[in-house]
């Protein structure tokens, strides 16, 4: 199974819809942690799961949202709510009251992600306004079985093979 996931676009939607005509067809998921700056309705939204951004003053999106996917819990925010600016507490302790296996969030704009008491934050950084580094980025996960390899992608270069990771998550029983 594979996951799209992109956050902070910023008013882009040729780029976004770029994105989902490249990598639809080979992934089940495609999710925006906010921050589109786009209409509910916009084109270049459609099939994605999106969530409210600080910037989303046009859009009626959710503040968060829950998706089981397979056997998984995935959890999607923007981040804003919970201050993942300075920290992932606040955010951690919603992702264990939802039993989360994979967090998405954006809001800072640094791609990032993390392993913390078997739960992975991910932090697909942005295509608009990269912070951190140039790469204008974006993730596909491929999960297999316990198995998460987190595929980071630029949106003028394609694949970045060196940022490549992999992750296990626990047994589910």
């Amino acid at each position: 199974m594979k996951i799209l996931i992109v956050s902070d676009s910023h008013g882009f939607t040729e780029e976004l819809k770029e994105i989902k005509d490249r990598y639809a067809h080979e992934v089940e998921l495609m999710i925006h942690c906010g921050d589109s700056e786009l209409q509910a309705d916009e084109e270049a939204l459609e099939n994605f799961l999106v969530v409210q951004g600080n910037c989303d003053f046009i859009g009626t999106f959710p503040e968060d949202l829950v998706k089981k996917v397979g056997d998984l819990c995935v959890f999607i925010t923007h981040g804003h709510r919970y201050g993942v600016k300075s920290t992932l507490l606040n955010l951690s302790y919603r992702a264990k009251e939802v039993a989360a296996n994979i967090v998405c969030f954006g809001h800072s704009h640094f791609l990032g992600a993390e392993m913390i008491e078997d739960i992975l934050y991910i932090n697909p950084g942005s295509i608009r306004l990269p912070r951190g580094r140039t790469d204008k980025t974006f993730v596909i996960l491929e999960v297999i079985g316990n198995e998460i390899k987190l595929h980071v992608h630029d949106l003028e270069h394609g694949k970045l093979d060196d940022l490549t990771q992999v992750f296990s998550l626990p047994k589910r029983d």
